[in-house]
């Protein structure tokens, strides 16, 4: 079987079966182009919590990371969760581990707990309330000028929250490795090919590349800016997949994808120049074939232990309220 013929047949069988067993498909844009074309919902880490706690779908399949798994779970427990890839991880999620979280919060007992939604449910659990790119600094604006803040685990985002409030929160040293090797030097040199284009930037990037940014926001308020702004040329530094909804929404307008920092031998051509792609391997993990098998086969369901779940939809209901 060629690989045009398998596609279609993996895409046939994908809609045969979501519409049999009344699933719902969810895609973060991180994930591959095919999977955002299928999904019946794609969305940043905010949207798809707010998609998944309102739909009557018995069945959730989330194309995106385990740690978004876990989070339609806590607010779905009565639905069937499933991840085509569930050893898909998260960098971020794995620099800050519950029992890092139980020892930190022991050294600051009167410090209010502050988690990025990149974190396991675990950490949820510990946590008082959880954000996302999209609401962390409205949620944060929201408590007490003087009160006492835990932020983890993404320094990159507390340190940018940071400065725009004035706030000294305690900041948990963890990175996503996507955001955090975006080439500052490449930037540079795409800012003085490119004179006209508007720099768009995620607040995980490190601060002196945030410095650069024309615009700075979560996924969903990047591809919004893309979209209703008049200007036609975008430098991106965040993940490549959103390129793909930042194109498809604005086919007249031109999006250049600010590489990492490699060594020759990681270079890679696409259609910009000889550069390196800047992906999320986790998020590639999930593949059309994989989530053609986790429909027929009810498998990579996400389970999470009653009482963590009970506390971690606590903080993330907060979030919801909050935002």
């Amino acid at each position: 079987m060629n690989e045009t013929i398998n596609k279609e047949f993996l895409i046939s069988e994908i809609n045969r079966l979501r519409k049999e067993k009344n699933a719902l498909i969810m895609a973060h844009y991180y994930q591959r182009p095919e999977l955002q074309d299928l999904a019946d919902f794609v969305g940043d880490s905010l949207a798809l919590a707010q998609y998944a706690r309102k739909t009557d779908a018995p069945m959730i399949i989330v194309c995106g990371v385990h740690f978004m798994g876990e989070t339609a779970k806590i607010l779905c427990p009565e639905k069937k969760v499933l991840v085509p890839d569930p050893t898909a991880g998260c960098s971020l999620a794995d620099s800050q581990k519950a029992e890092d979280l139980k020892k930190w919060k022991q050294q600051h007992l009167d410090y209010t707990v502050i988690s990025y939604v990149n974190t396991s449910a675990a950490v949820k659990a510990l946590t008082d309330i959880v954000v996302t790119s999209s609401n962390a600094l409205k949620i944060v604006n929201s408590l007490p000028q003087d009160e006492k803040i835990l932020f983890g685990p993404d320094y990159n985002l507390g340190n940018y929250i940071n400065s725009l409030t004035g706030r000294r929160m305690q900041l948990w040293n963890g990175a996503c490795h996507v955001h955090e090797k975006f080439s500052i030097e490449h930037l540079i040199e795409l800012k003085k090919q490119y004179p006209d284009a508007k720099v768009l930037a995620h607040p995980e990037c490190r601060g002196a590349l945030l410095k650069l940014a024309d615009v700075i926001g979560s996924t969903q308020a990047l591809l919004k800016e893309a979209i209703e702004s008049q200007c036609n040329e975008f430098i991106v530094a965040t993940e490549a997949g959103i390129l793909h909804k930042m194109q498809a929404a604005c086919p007249e307008k031109l999006f250049i994808p600010v590489r990492p920092e490699v060594s020759e031998s990681e270079m890679c051509d696409n259609n910009f120049s000889p550069c390196a792609c800047n992906e999320c391997n986790f998020m590639r993990q999930n593949t059309l074939e994989k989530l053609y098998l986790c429909l027929r086969d009810e498998t990579g369901e996400i389970f999470v232990e009653p009482d963590i779940a009970e506390q971690a939809v606590k903080p993330i209901e907060r979030m919801l309220a909050l935002s």
